[in-house]
């Protein structure tokens, strides 16, 4: 085995891994987050809420269409 395509793949190995824990802790944090009800009080929300968590959605919907290769990233 060619000892620079190991290093290469270690390297590209390390990034895949920083990436993925990157998402883990994303992916933890707006579970809390969605748990508590996105820090709101259900007797104060107001449109602006709904328009925050709108985008949040629509960020989320766009990273996993492309994790899915479905909607604008459908095959």
């Amino acid at each position: 085995m060619n000892t620079r395509d190991t290093k290469t793949n270690d390297k590209a190995l390390f990034a895949f891994l920083a990436a993925k824990v990157a998402i883990d802790t994303m992916l933890a944090r707006l579970t809390q987050l969605s748990e508590d009800h996105f820090d709101t009080d259900p007797d104060t929300i107001s449109w602006g809420d709904v328009g925050d968590l709108g985008r949040i959605a629509e960020i989320l919907q766009r990273a996993t269409d492309a994790a899915f290769s479905e909607g604008e990233h459908a095959e």
